[in-house]
């Protein structure tokens, strides 16, 4: 027996798999299926990156529909909550940039200094200061600190530079720590 047979490819689940073909052939129960699985961290992520419930749950609808109707371009060369993850981002950016002017391209100065958060924040606290920094800021910062990205992905995703996402990053974390200094955590 091969040593690496237990490895499992990167890609979708066996039961991801069945929902994806179910879904091509347009099964509503599988697409609610679908929908139900996701939907919670989908918001959670539209909501991350809008800062509004309203716009969030339309992000959120418009993201599911391009889902149904692209899936038949779902390779499955990442899992599809990720595929879906970034459609979500996508479509929350866009009505970002409805709402907000574009993101700025801002300078470039000390973008790889680490900031000191100190041992320890509340999430609360955390989470309002993240949702009062300005839209650029905060899809940048929720899109790298939050959900793991990388700038290249993120410049991808969002249709910046990667110098405009790590200058973003950059000012998003100097912005912060002005907040929580002024909330009295630091």
């Amino acid at each position: 027996m091969d040593a690496n047979s237990n490895i499992r490819p990167f890609g979708p689940r066996p039961e991801e798999q069945r929902l994806v073909s179910l879904c091509l052939v347009q099964d509503r129960l599988a697409q609610k299926a679908l929908y139900d699985r996701y939907k919670d961290a989908m918001f959670t992520l539209s909501l991350r990156v809008l800062n509004d419930e309203e716009l969030a749950q339309d992000a959120l609808q418009e993201s599911f529909l391009a889902v149904f109707s692209s899936i038949d371009r779902f390779r499955g060369e990442s899992t599809l909550g990720a595929w879906i993850k970034t459609i979500v981002v996508r479509t929350a950016y866009r009505k970002l940039r409805k709402e907000q002017h574009p993101t700025e391209e801002l300078s470039h100065e000390k973008e790889g200094e680490l900031i000191d958060w100190g041992d320890y924040l509340e999430a609360e606290y955390l989470e309002k200061a993240i949702a009062s920094l300005p839209a650029g800021y905060r899809s940048v910062f929720v899109l790298i600190e939050v959900e793991g990205y990388a700038h290249k992905e993120v410049a991808d995703m969002l249709g910046i530079s990667v110098g405009t996402s790590k200058s973003q990053l950059y000012h998003a974390k100097r912005y912060l720590q002005r907040i929580l200094t002024a909330m009295g955590l630091r």
